[in-house]
Formats: C-alpha cells, structure tokens, sequence
C-alpha cells in the first residue's frame, strides 16, 4: 500500500501517479515509497511506465520544511533516498515516460531527466535550484543532471538557480514536447505504448549502452556511498531554504 502514490494498469503502461500535496515535495516517507513502487515495477515488468503528479505539479523537489529538521541519521537517509530513486529511475530497464504536468522545480525536474521521453505541460515553472535553497546536489541528481543536459545549459540552469518557463525549457532540452492540459496524459501513455512495442530485450540493452557510463558511476555511489550525505544540511541551508518558503526570521 502506498499513501502517496498509485499505480494504474494501462494496457501494457504502467501509470505511477504522485499525489503528496500540495506540491508533491519530497520528504522520507515519499521518497521510500517511490523506491518501493519502483521495485514493484521493475518485477513486474510493464511494456513502460509513465510517472505523473498532482494538478499543476509535477513534484516541487525536496520537502525545504522537512530537511532543515532532520538529524544526521535523517539527513544521511535523505540524500540516500534520493540518489536511489533517481538512479533507480535512470537505470529503469522499461520505456520511461515522463508527464511533466506542471511545475518541476530542483528534485522535481531532475525526477523528470530520468525518463525516456518527457511531455511538458505549457503552465508551470521548470528549474534546478537547489542552490537557492543552499542545498548542494546528491552525487547520483548531479550526474543526471549533467548527462541529460549540455554543459553549457547545465551550467546556466545549476549555477544560475533560476526558474524557466515550458517554452524555454523545450528549447534547452528539458521536455522534449508541450501538450495542452487535455492531451498531456494521454500523449505521454501514447509515447509509453509506442516504446513498449518496440523489442523488449533489445531495448534494455540499448538503454544500457546509451547510458552505461552514467548507470556504472551509479552503481559505484551505491558501494560507496554519497561523501555529501555527512552535513548535507548547513545552518546556511536551513537560512536559505526559509527564505525561499518566505519563512526566514
């Protein structure tokens, strides 16, 4: 059971819906959700799986009230959490297809690079800010970030910390189309029943060789372990991110 999540079965696509509101942030408990509903599938083996989230949000990114409040014990959980959901998700063996459905900010947007194909609503901030919110980036988020994006985008968006908008960030490679409101859904299952037709086992492979560099480094920051995941948040980090919840003292 999950209290966040829901899967549906579409034909041969597997539709994960998050729904933590208002934001879809990510705290612990959502973050072990999404790895367990991960697990699920990949046993389960859909033709491809479409991730969605609430009305107007596709995820905020990491839960700024929760982190700041975490003690080392939750902090190192945080960032372990993190760097296995999106590792998870990117190594997927299964056609990925992400229904951007509106705002998709720092986690949120690097949530979204993990997939395959990405439809973007035409509403909604795009961005990774975690620099704003003082929160440097988990080893596994910084790699997807730098393999889904060209240095000198990757560089403007991380260092920049700001907020684009659906048009701009389809020209900077951050969705690959726009759909309208009524459309979106269905055009990501359409895109997922499109791959999922498409040889099963030599997609795995093929997925593999495009992303096998990335996928080893990952697999490497498991055995070893994130260095980040030791202080991750700082008093600064705490400053930062109340300030941008417009909460700061």
């Amino acid at each position: 059971m999950y209290r966040h999540l829901k899967i549906e079965e579409r034909g041969e696509v597997a539709l994960v819906r998050i729904d933590r509101p208002p934001a879809n942030a990510m705290d612990l408990e959502l973050l072990e959700e999404g790895s367990r509903a991960l697990e699920e599938l990949r046993t389960a083996e859909p033709g491809a799986v479409v991730i969605t989230g609430r009305d107007g949000f596709f995820s905020a990114g990491v839960d700024l009230k929760a982190a700041p409040q975490l003690d080392s014990d939750g902090q190192r959980a945080m960032v372990d959490g993190i760097n296995r959901l999106f590792g998870g998700w990117y190594g997927f063996p299964r056609p990925l297809v992400c229904a951007v459905n509106g705002h998709a900010v720092a986690g949120g947007l690097i949530l979204a690079l993990c997939g395959d194909h990405r439809v973007g609503a035409h509403h909604g901030k795009l961005g990774v800010t975690e620099l704003r919110a003082g929160l440097p980036y988990p080893a596994v988020a910084m790699l997807v970030v730098k393999s889904e994006l060209t240095p000198a985008v990757a560089r403007r968006l991380v260092l920049g910390a700001g907020l684009l908008d659906p048009e701009e960030g389809l020209e900077l490679g951050l969705v690959d189309e726009l759909q309208g409101d009524d459309h979106l859904l269905d055009r990501a299952l359409d895109v997922g029943a499109e791959l999922a037709a498409l040889p099963r086992q030599t997609y795995t492979q093929v997925k593999r060789q495009l992303r096998g560099e990335a996928l080893a480094r990952i697999e490497r920051i498991f055995e070893e372990g994130d260095p980040l995941a030791e202080g991750w948040v700082t008093d600064e980090a705490a400053d930062a991110s109340a300030g941008v919840l417009g909460t700061r003292d």
